[in-house]
């Protein structure tokens, strides 16, 4: 997919890369309707096995942001010809669950990974901060921003931008060691978090997703993740974007990069963004959020053969569904 595209003296130069961690390929898109500009100054535990694999307790969570599990049945049904290994449409306001397959199930996750990273990053650098690019970021593989000067500080907006739309695996070690110095000590810390939001099924081997080994949670973890991070105003403006033009001290002085979603690269009405990922172990992977008639829901799927195709089918019978459900008139 194209991870960055840097403007050079008129002439744009395309930073390619192997997919969202390592694999495919893709190109930039058009005619793009949501464009964001900014100033450029500005220990975990081992799950339980289960015959499908490892298993979490389900039911209620202990925190305002978890889904909750405890209903028989779903109200929504949707069918797949080849379904996703995992997946899980919930109200994002209420944690009512809609539809699930396999949402306890423990699996590779790649780049959403950078989730819990951006949350991080978040809460630990004020918006005004600066990011050093060091040798072990630029040296980084899969997909990237691959533009970061060497030694050169950008700002954190730029580098969160970085991060969540080109999943860039670069700007994750590099935010990383903002934060803790280490990415090994940035990884602690991501799996104390995890444990602080009871994210039972989760595990962080990185801050970018890139190896799976070690790296693993389930959709009903991400469905915390996702309330979490959209309850934070900065990154919330940032996952929404589908495309971003930044100042960058290279030469042009300007860097275009471009959102994965695919419900905001096809223009899904009310989409609010998040998250993809992707690794030959993981498969497609895909977090996402969306608004429609005051109605917020979400969506997360993981080892999907199609993420976008997905997601739009169960958002649609989900809205469908929460704008014909009953309505609760009690004061």
């Amino acid at each position: 997919m194209v991870a960055a595209v840097a403007c050079t003296g008129g002439a744009a130069a395309l930073e390619r890369s192997g997919g969202d961690d390592g694999g495919g390929s893709g190109t930039a898109t058009a005619g793009v309707p949501r464009i964001v500009t900014i100033d450029g100054r500005d220990t975990p535990r081992t799950p339980p096995q289960g015959a499908n694999g490892p298993l979490v307790p389900v039911g209620p969570g202990p925190i305002p942001l978890a889904v909750n599990l405890a209903q028989t049945v779903d109200p929504v049904r949707v069918r797949f010809g080849k379904p996703p290994t995992a997946g899980l449409m919930f109200d994002l306001d209420t944690g009512q669950v809609l539809w699930r397959r396999n949402p306890t199930r423990v699996l590779p996750m790649a780049s959403v990974t950078k989730i819990m990273t951006a949350l991080l990053v978040d809460e630990r650098v004020p918006p005004g901060g600066k990011v050093r690019i060091t040798k072990q970021a630029v040296r980084t593989g899969g997909s990237r921003v691959g533009v970061l000067p060497l030694g050169k500080r950008i700002g954190v907006s730029t580098m969160l931008y970085g991060l969540m739309l080109p999943s860039g695996n670069d700007a994750a070690v590099a935010l990383a060691q903002r934060v803790s110095g280490t990415t090994k000590a940035f990884v602690r810390r991501m799996n104390e978090k995890a444990a602080a939001m009871n994210l039972r099924c989760t595990r962080f081997a990185s801050p970018s997703g890139l190896a799976d080994k070690g790296n693993h949670t389930c959709t009903y973890d991400l469905a915390a993740l996702a309330r979490a991070l959209l309850d934070r105003p900065r990154l919330a403006k940032i996952v929404a974007a589908r495309q971003a033009i930044l100042p960058f001290p290279i030469k042009g002085g300007k860097l275009f990069l471009y959102n994965h979603n695919p419900l905001l690269k096809q223009g899904y009405p009310g989409t609010l963004g998040i998250k993809t990922g992707y690794t030959d172990a993981a498969g497609k992977c895909l977090v996402a959020a969306v608004e429609q008639d005051g109605h917020r829901l979400g969506v997360v799927l993981l080892h999907s053969p199609d993420i976008g195709q997905q997601a739009r089918k169960l958002l649609d019978r989900g809205f469908r569904f929460m704008r014909t459900a009953p309505k609760d008139d009690t004061p």
